[in-house]
């Protein structure tokens, strides 16, 4: 494309620059967008803030927390959408390690979100020479903002493919005008949304890569928290990058001969185990309905029931027959464990596109969660569809389904019905009403704009317009922090309950995986024990999203002999791995604490951020009561062997002969009492107080003592 020909009045600014050699993972350079003035500028990474910050979710943080003050709403023009992907993402010799994070204010939760996402957007970008990209303001009409490495220089120009919304479409049409050959197109990353996010708060962001075997754009998501919300607002219809720089050591580390040869031990465990272990590469993340089932795990009729006896129909047998094989499908170069799994020419039945024929990426486990099982419906192919139509709507499908599960109880305890709904029957396993409510939402029609809202609303909506009874729809829907939960029922894993509701963001999985510890192996047993071991996973999982690394290959392939370690939840020579090949990119040596101490710095910092948006004290980390226990008498008869058990077990209370009301009531004061307790021990181990804010000298501690930032904690240290 001849970027002056194609724009002319239409290019609203450029900013020349010469690219930055990346050194040791960072091209020392992040730029930063003003949309409301068209001003772009470039910024100097300091030494300090690559030693505090590191790259990825530390960069976002700390550009929010500098950018938002008491009292920013999410669409506000100084909230941010911050993208990075910190110092080792880029590394092609090592499986993984090329995740960008992006970071805003939600429309969700009102506090930061940070949601981690593959494709090749993020090593793009440090190879066009930027470390991250901060964008501020809005823009007064429809814009695209390119970012050339080649021609070295950005651009904001007026959207100039306005009749074309869906991701799908936009991001092979963008790849096409900026790609001449296999070659450009594979060199070119679009991030966009769809129609949907203009009618809903939980927008999210597509990130492409071109799929040269496949001939297709293909599309990863950052999912959760609306950020595609905000990128609408600000009247972004695109981000583009482009560079054709990308080699073998692109991060031009201080030691590639360590990096590659870690890489090839965790290469060949994958290529040697991974079929005897989750049979990833076949399958993806789909292996997990079989688990999740057989554990009492998988969330069925808005996370009332654990297990489902059709479990089958959508379990990894079905996926790996409808998923395209012998195809490679990692989501960055060298990634040999080929989890992005992709259905190719797959036919629609509904909605605009019906008839043609498309690539669906995924299903994954989460999504067969949302809007398969925890929906009653248990049909591959509805929820392929689906899946397909929130992609390129731009929609989460964790919120969707989590949502959908909520409306249909809803429907089915009569707090809603036909007139409400628009006509839509929205009981459990009708898959119609789904689709047809997914194609309302993304339209912005009827009782898809009440939807489009998320659970935190529509319970108040319900509330004030239906006279529902507020104490009930809390019990049921399913959100933490206006989060909605994500896909693992957490009435049996105490661990899993505060990892949800207790984390920064909200209730999603990424920041604890706990259940299984507590659930599969049972190896916690203790307040303390399942504490420290949610501090120690939480504080690892930040650690990853900080440097660009994908959580697959540590935990998803491991050693043969990892059985046989310390701390095998943890896979330490993973980690281990992981912490030389920081040192090797950036020349900066760590060990293990140093690598903790990096994560709880953010951690923190996020926290803080919480607290400036108004999330102050223990009520913003509790969960609904189903989360902790069942909340019906058919829930509770459900497992009701295992629940006398339970109560026998806990209480020391006789059940023989105990109405059931009774028994759901003592078991409800049970639970509710020990996660206090939980939530308490939390805190101290973190080092806040009892209403849950840092204390002085753990920020201290943590080099978190700047002026603004201790006196917004001084402020609330007697709560």
């Amino acid at each position: 494309m001849n970027l002056d020909i194609a724009f002319g009045d239409d290019l609203l600014a450029r900013y020349p620059y010469r690219r930055a050699t990346i050194e040791k993972g960072y091209t020392s350079r992040t730029l930063f967008v003003d949309l409301s003035s068209n001003g772009i500028i470039s910024k100097d990474v300091s030494e300090e803030m690559k030693r505090k910050y590191i790259g990825g979710r530390g960069f976002g943080i700390k550009f929010l927390w500098d950018a938002v003050k008491e009292g920013t709403r999410w669409d506000d023009p100084e909230n941010e959408i911050i993208v990075s992907p910190g110092p080792l993402a880029g590394v092609t010799s090592y499986p993984g390690i090329g995740k960008s994070m992006v970071v805003s204010l939600s429309p969700m939760t009102g506090t930061a979100i940070d949601s981690n996402v593959g494709g090749y957007f993020g090593p793009l970008l440090k190879c066009a020479g930027w470390d991250a990209l901060e964008i501020r303001g809005k823009a007064d009409d429809d814009v695209m903002l390119v970012i050339d490495g080649d021609r070295e220089e950005v651009l904001i120009v007026r959207d100039f493919l306005p009749e074309v919304q869906d991701s799908h479409l936009l991001a092979e049409e963008i790849t096409q005008a900026f790609g001449r050959n296999e070659t450009e197109k594979r060199a070119v990353s679009v991030i966009s949304t769809g129609s949907g996010a203009e009618n809903a708060l939980f927008g999210m962001l597509n990130f492409s890569f071109y799929d040269l075997r496949r001939g297709c754009v293909r599309l990863k998501q950052a999912g959760r928290g609306g950020i595609g919300t905000v990128l609408r607002d600000k009247k972004i219809k695109a981000i583009v990058v482009k560079s054709m720089g990308v080699r073998g050591d692109l991060v031009n580390a201080d030691d590639p001969e360590t990096v590659a040869r870690l890489g090839r031990i965790v290469h060949d465990e994958v290529f040697s185990l991974d079929r005897k272990q989750v049979n990833m590469r076949r399958n993806g993340t789909t292996f997990l309905v079989h688990v999740c089932n057989g554990f009492n795990l998988l969330p069925v009729n808005n996370f009332k029931y654990t297990c489902h006896p059709e479990y089958h129909k959508i379990d990894s047998p079905v996926w790996e027959k409808l998923f395209t094989q012998k195809a490679p499908d990692g989501c960055w170069y060298g990634c040999s464990l080929q989890c992005a799994k992709a259905i190719d020419g797959f036919e629609l039945k509904t909605g605009p596109y019906r008839g043609k024929r498309v690539c669906v990426d995924g299903p994954e486990y989460e999504t067969l969660g949302a809007v398969g099982s925890n929906c009653g419906i248990f049909d591959p192919y509805v929820i392929a569809e689906c899946n397909f139509y929130c992609d390129t709507y731009g929609l989460d499908t964790i919120s969707f389904g989590t949502c959908c599960a909520f409306v249909m109880e809803c429907y089915e305890r009569g707090i809603l019905d036909r007139e409400r709904t628009g006509g839509l029957e929205l009981r459990f396993g009708n898959s119609d009403a789904q689709l047809e409510l997914l194609h309302r939402l993304a339209r912005g029609e009827g009782f898809g704009k009440i939807f489009g809202m998320g659970i935190r609303r529509m319970k108040a909506y319900f509330a004030r317009k239906y006279g529902a009874d507020p104490e009930e729809l809390r019990d049921f829907g399913m959100e933490a922090k206006g989060l909605e939960y994500s896909e693992y029922v957490t009435k049996e894993c105490t661990t899993q309950q505060i990892g949800y509701a207790m984390a920064n963001k909200g209730a999603q999985h990424d920041e604890t995986w706990m259940m299984g510890m507590e659930v599969m192996s049972g190896r916690l047993n203790t307040i303390e024990e399942k504490v420290e071991a949610v501090w120690y996973l939480s504080t690892l999982r930040t650690w990853f999203g900080l440097q660009g690394i994908c959580k697959m290959p540590w935990a998803d392939i491991q050693p043969a002999d990892n059985g046989m370690t310390k701390h095998p939840e943890r896979i330490p020579e993973h980690v281990d791995n992981y912490i030389r090949i920081y040192t090797a990119v950036t020349g900066r040596p760590l060990g293990e604490a140093g690598m903790l101490e990096q994560s709880e710095r953010i951690y923190n910092l996020q926290r803080m951020i919480n607290i400036k948006m108004g999330l102050v004290g223990r009520a913003h980390d509790r969960g609904p009561y189903r989360a902790m226990g069942p909340v019906t008498p058919d829930e509770y008869l459900h497992r009701e062997v295992y629940y006398d058990e339970c109560l026998r077990e806990k209480t020391e209370l006789d059940t023989d002969g105990m109405k059931l009301e009774k028994k759901i009531a003592k078991l409800r004061k049970y639970r509710e009492g020990y996660y206090e307790d939980l939530m308490t021990a939390m805190y101290e181990r973190r080092g806040w107080t009892d209403e849950g804010v840092p204390k002085p000298e753990t920020l201290t501690r943590l080099g978190l003592d700047d002026p603004d930032v201790m006196d917004l904690c001084l402020k609330y240290q007697q709560l």
